[in-house]
């Protein structure tokens, strides 16, 4: 029995270590088989404006080929932010905008507030 709990525990605690340790040990995965899984390929940062509008992080709404011909100087978007974006973009099958709202809508509600902006808290004044 104690062999057995002694297995499992190993075996867990192995798993964990490789999905906490899954970015470095990716370049370790042979070419062939990072074909076959698209979540192994390698990341590679878009960190300037051009770089995100041709990635597809733009729209008429929220237009990033305006800030290039006005010559903003800033970077680019929020990395992370992009990153969630795309992903949403990816699994959900939406365009730009909505994937900007769906994750809009997940962060108002990670603090308390619907997506029309009222908080969600019962206690909280919202007209006096």
């Amino acid at each position: 029995m104690l062999f057995w709990f002694s297995v499992v525990a190993l075996l867990s605690l192995s798993v964990m270590m490789a999905f906490r340790y899954r970015v470095s040990l990716a370049s370790y995965v042979p070419e062939r088989v990072k074909t076959s899984f698209p979540g192994l390929r390698h990341y590679a940062p878009l960190s300037t404006f051009a770089d995100q509008a041709s990635a597809g992080l733009s729209s008429s709404d929220f237009d990033i080929e305006a800030n290039m011909r006005s010559g903003d100087s800033r970077a680019g978007l929020d990395e992370q932010g992009t990153q969630e974006v795309l992903e949403i973009m990816r699994r959900q099958r939406v365009n730009f905008d909505q994937a900007r709202l769906i994750r809009h809508n997940k962060i108002l509600a990670q603090n308390g507030v619907d997506s029309t902006g009222m908080p969600l808290d019962s206690k909280a004044i919202t007209r006096l």
